[in-house]
């Protein structure tokens, strides 16, 4: 059986900043929201140092904290602790496929138009690594290997080949287009 921890808290209702700040915190590490102000993570070194660090700001904050290990008492409650796990991921990695369809459809936009410039394909470039980025944190919280990880790895590689392929035309386009003519006037 696992290991995990679990934290409960209760903050003031003003400034509500302390209540999403702290959402945020656990969201960023992966907890599941089990019910109201329980949150839980697979117990190890890193998890617990980060739980600390977001009890203890609770506490400076006037509120109260619990952090607790736990262990499941039953093999089908453990299952239903990691299925939480996985579909939190599974949100994820469907929000992460969702804007890869729409970085597709930009670049078919931009293909039907012709639009083979270096500040589009830069534009390009800079919404592929958002996009590999966003995953890399995903896949950093996915600790039970989710069964959309690997979807979305493959979604992200056809990105990554969409985008060398528009970078391609962009560059023969840029080559085959010579610069304009500059014509210096005599005064």
């Amino acid at each position: 059986m696992l290991k995990w921890l679990i934290m409960s808290y209760n903050l003031p209702s003003e400034p509500s900043r302390l209540r999403v700040g702290t959402w945020r915190s656990l969201k960023k590490l992966g907890a599941v929201n089990i019910h109201q102000s329980l949150w839980l993570l697979p117990m190890n070194d890193e998890n617990y140092t980060a739980l600390a660090t977001v009890a203890s700001n609770i506490s400076e904050n006037h509120g109260e904290v619990l952090l607790m290990q736990t262990i499941a008492m039953e093999e089908n409650y453990e299952k239903a602790m990691i299925s939480r796990f996985n579909k939190a991921r599974e949100i994820e990695y469907e929000e992460i496929i969702d804007k890869c369809n729409d970085y597709f459809s930009e670049i078919n936009k931009e293909l039907e138009r012709k639009n083979f410039t270096f500040a589009e394909a830069e534009e390009n470039e800079e919404e592929l690594e958002k996009l590999l980025s966003w995953f890399e944190k995903v896949k950093f919280r996915d600790v039970f290997v989710s069964p959309l990880r690997e979807a979305t790895e493959k979604k992200l590689e056809e990105c990554r080949k969409c985008f060398e392929d528009f970078n391609s035309k962009t560059f023969e386009n840029e080559k085959n287009d010579p610069p304009p003519e500059i014509k210096i006037v005599k005064e």
